[in-house]
């Protein structure tokens, strides 16, 4: 008699153990410690361990059970009927090997028929209806005793409390999948964190979670729903003769069914349904991680039987995984086009979501504190369809000891200059955005764009060919540019090179509250920089205020200050304003009046209609350098509304609430009253 190596049987227990402790975390404590994948791989090297070893086999063994044992939190419900588990197929060869047994055990010379059906990533529960009404609702638990969760279902809108209809048996039960849909997903886990509260790893773990609060009035504020996929009575005589018509019939009872279910005759045409629904799987409104393959006919199930913990009549063949286990080998800091500063994990290369990723996104340092990631850490990666790769929750327990924390540089990757994070925001910006190169084609694109200096012709594919082709570094080289460089470059002859060099000369000398804005300093918008202008007059002025200062003009609180002084102390800024003005930018610093003085100062118009004269543009930068406030709605507070040709609901609100109305003629005559150019 052969004797078992050691190996092996030590390599069984310690494969049995590890199976029990995350069937407990996953079942019992809705905490997984380790994605759907490795748990799968770790069952089937157990399977074939004892395949190959019959022996080994045992009652108590992980691959003779389904889950774990249920949470005495709630009351035990013994299944009438098992609720057994599924066989797994991972490539199309297992696929064609489970139809040519199911042929073989049913000595069928005709192709089989399945019912294709999308497995849904959540948690299988059992509901008995007595007479129509429902009675009791529970979780698989371990397959053979759940957990009694009746009030917790009855709040789920897609679980019908009385059946449809009259054509219905006394005793019936329905199981299926709760889950949580991906829209209602990531709005749960965005109120968690904004409590401060833990999140949720994925929807599958939401729904675990929400299923099996104490209090069912929680459960009934999460986005739960429920999709039915088979049905049972005590008289078998009175079920319809095939899977597909009895979930029919559950439809027609109030059921929810998954209206992407499919009949396939055959292997063949059962891998085309897998591999059209993974090609959707992106695309749908909730996670699924496979799809399960049924033998239609009744009595055909019936004959093929079960073997100890599922079913010989069906089959899940799995999608490729979308979480993974890997390790975060470090962190580095990418500089996006408007600045953020984006932490990235640079990872242990790990095959998930069909493709091999080695980097992985942290948003920020706020989710970084929050994950608690540590360099050296065993993390959960995730990637669904096209989303970035991201990494979605750390495992502790597998912690080196000097695993290093993870901190924000204080200065720019790209350029040195200083990274600057506002109190209260969560993303951390790079402060060079006039030099920094990771933001020069953003900067030059808001340098030239029609509210800034509008420079026509420069749009965002000649900055993208003037960048790359290292014509163009800083807005400052734009005013180097001549017209032969131009005309070299691909779809640009002589006379559009002209008129850009024509455009680029003529925002030589702009306005101070323009060329304000065209700096791109953040959020000093048009309003902002008009504010600015007219309180400290030039540039200098301006670029050399305490932030006390700053907020003593209108509309700029703490951040905008912080954002106006970080922006001024950065060498590299600095820098490119003296190269501008070696190119012969010369901004307009004309000492304005003071808000004070200014004849509409305090006061807020508004604009509506169309006006022959001018644009509502020009009409508002008109009004503003009266000091006038230009708002979008009208209100008690509004001082005057000017209307032009076919005003709306704005003109008669202001005649319902009293407010003064002009026309374009008295508006034109306002304007000249007080010197204004027309």
């Amino acid at each position: 008699m052969t004797q078992i190596p050691s190996e092996v049987l030590q390599r069984v227990e310690e494969l049995r153990a590890a199976l029990h402790d995350h069937n407990y975390q996953y079942y019992v404590l809705d905490d997984p410690q380790i994605p759907d994948a490795e748990y799968d791989r770790l069952f089937r090297e157990l399977q074939a361990l004892e395949i190959e070893h019959p022996k080994l086999a045992s009652d108590d063994s992980p691959t003779r059970r389904v889950g774990s044992a249920a949470d005495t939190s709630f009351a035990e419900v013994v299944h009438r009927v098992p609720m057994l588990s599924l066989d797994n197929a991972f490539s199309e060869e297992e696929l064609q090997e489970f139809d040519r047994r199911v042929r073989d055990r049913l000595e069928a010379e005709e192709p089989i028929e399945y019912v294709c059906e999308p497995k849904l990533d959540g948690l299988a529960v059992s509901l008995h209806y007595e007479k129509g009404l429902l009675t009791r609702a529970a979780t698989r638990g371990d397959g053979t005793t759940g957990e009694d969760i009746t009030a917790n279902i009855r709040t789920i809108p897609s679980v019908p409390l009385q059946l449809r209809g009259k054509d219905y048996p006394d005793l019936v039960e329905v199981r299926g999948e709760v889950y949580m849909p991906k829209a209602g997903f990531e709005k749960l886990n965005k109120g968690l964190a904004e409590q401060g509260e833990k999140t949720f790893v994925n929807p599958r773990n939401a729904a675990a979670g929400s299923l099996r609060q104490k209090k069912s009035t929680v459960t009934a504020k999460r986005p739960l729903e429920m999709c039915a996929y088979s049905m049972a009575v005590l008289d078998e005589a009175e079920l319809p003769a095939t899977h597909w018509d009895s979930l029919q019939l559950v439809k027609d009872w109030g059921f929810r069914i998954n209206p992407e279910m499919r009949l396939a005759i055959g292997a063949t045409a059962c891998l085309e349904a897998y591999n059209d629904l993974m090609n959707k799987r992106a695309s749908l409104p909730y996670e699924i991680d496979g799809i399960v393959f049924k033998v239609n006919r009744l009595d055909l199930q019936k004959q093929l039987g079960f073997v100890s913990r599922a079913p010989r009549w069906a089959i899940a063949q799995k999608f490729p995984a979308q979480e993974e286990l890997t390790i975060i080998e470090g962190v580095e800091f990418q500089v996006g086009r408007t600045g953020a500063v984006t932490p990235v994990a640079r990872l242990k290369p790990v095959f998930v979501g069909g493709v091999t990723v080695s980097n992985a996104t942290l948003h920020n340092m706020d989710e970084v504190r929050r994950l608690d990631v540590h360099i050296g850490d065993t993390v959960f990666i995730r990637r669904a369809g096209d989303v970035i790769p991201q990494v979605v929750k750390v495992v502790p327990e597998k912690r080196p000891e000097n695993a290093e924390r993870v901190v924000m540089p204080a200065h720019c990757p790209v350029c040195d200059s200083d990274i600057v994070q506002i109190e209260g925001e969560a993303v951390a910006r790079c402060s060079g955005g006039l030099y920094c190169p990771a933001q020069r084609k953003e900067a030059i694109r808001h340098y030239a764009s029609r509210k800034a200096l509008d420079i026509e012709g420069l749009g965002d594919r000649l900055i993208e060919v003037l960048v790359d082709e290292g014509m163009v570094a800083t807005v400052a080289d734009l005013y180097r540019l001549t017209k032969f460089q131009i005309s070299s470059l691909e779809r640009m002859g002589d006379k559009s090179a002209s008129n850009l060099v024509a455009a680029i000369d003529r925002s030589r000398n702009p306005v101070l509250w323009k060329f304000l804005y065209a700096l791109g300093i953040r959020e000093v918008g048009e309003a902002t920089a008009k504010s600015l202008a007219a309180y400290f007059g030039t540039l200098e002025a301006i670029s050399e205020a305490t932030e006390e200062a700053l907020q003593q003009v209108p509309d700029v609180g703490p951040i905008v200050a912080g954002h106006i002084r970080s922006f001024f102390d950065q060498p590299h800024n600095q820098e490119t304003l003296e190269a501008l003005k070696e190119a012969g930018v010369v901004w307009q610093e004309e000492q304005l009046a003071s808000a004070d003085e200014q004849p509409l100062a305090g006061e807020t118009w508004v604009l509506t209609g169309t006006l022959s004269q001018m644009t509502r543009d020009q009409a508002k930068g008109k009004l503003e350098g009266l000091g006038a406030k230009v708002a979008g709605s009208v209100s008690k507070k509004t001082a005057c509304v000017v209307a032009g040709e076919a005003a709306g609901s704005k003109l008669a609100k202001a005649e319902q609430l009293g407010v003064k109305v002009l026309d374009e003629e008295a508006l034109l005559a306002f304007l000249n009253e007080h010197g204004v150019e027309i």
